[in-house]
């Protein structure tokens, strides 16, 4: 697949541990768990097209790509300040007691920051999914039944992202409600 597209300057390794398959575009690097590395089966030709696929979109200029790249240290970020408001709200609440608003109001913020990523996330695993499907039927490495399996193992592995966007969004609702007053009866 990189070749067919073009992309010489990507090296595919195997790293330790299970579900650990991602492209790093900081180091151009497709790292694939052993169990997929070494596979010789449908998932883990589909799961090895995905992650190649983020390599095509990275060279392509993908712009969701980008807009969630240029995220990762604002998202970083808005982690971080999420635990330490929780620790300071577990452990501070009594000697901080006039910081309270201002503490919910980061809090809903670094969620939004989270949201945003998570539903930015969600088209570019779909594009990534669409491009590896397109090449492994290309390529006939995938046909007929095995193309359906791919298809199912990439749509599973797409719902585990919809079911973390969901999450964030639900977790943000609950932080607005909460300080807005919605959860006082």
């Amino acid at each position: 697949m990189l070749r067919d597209n073009n992309i010489h300057d990507v090296k595919v390794q195997s790293v330790e541990g299970e579900l650990t398959d991602h492209y790093n575009p900081a180091n151009k690097t497709i790292n694939l768990s052993r169990e997929v590395y070494l596979g010789r089966n449908v998932s883990a030709a589909a799961v090895a097209a995905h992650e190649t696929g983020h390599a095509v979109q990275h060279a392509t200029a993908y712009a969701m790509l980008g807009f969630r790249s240029a995220m990762v240290p604002v998202v970083n970020l808005s982690s971080r300040l999420m635990n330490i408001i929780f620790i300071v709200g577990i452990f501070g609440a009594f000697a901080l007691p006039n910081f309270g608003p201002q503490l919910v109001t980061i809090l809903i913020l670094a969620q939004a920051v989270i949201t945003l990523f998570s539903l930015v996330t969600l088209p570019v695993e779909f594009d990534a999914s669409a491009r590896a499907l397109q090449w492994l039927n290309m390529s006939k490495i995938t046909v007929g039944e095995e193309h359906d399996k791919a298809k199912n193992a990439l749509r599973w592995a797409a719902s585990t992202y919809v079911v973390a966007t969901l999450a964030a969004i639900s977790q943000l609702i609950y932080f607005v409600m909460a300080f807005a007053g919605g959860g006082d009866d």
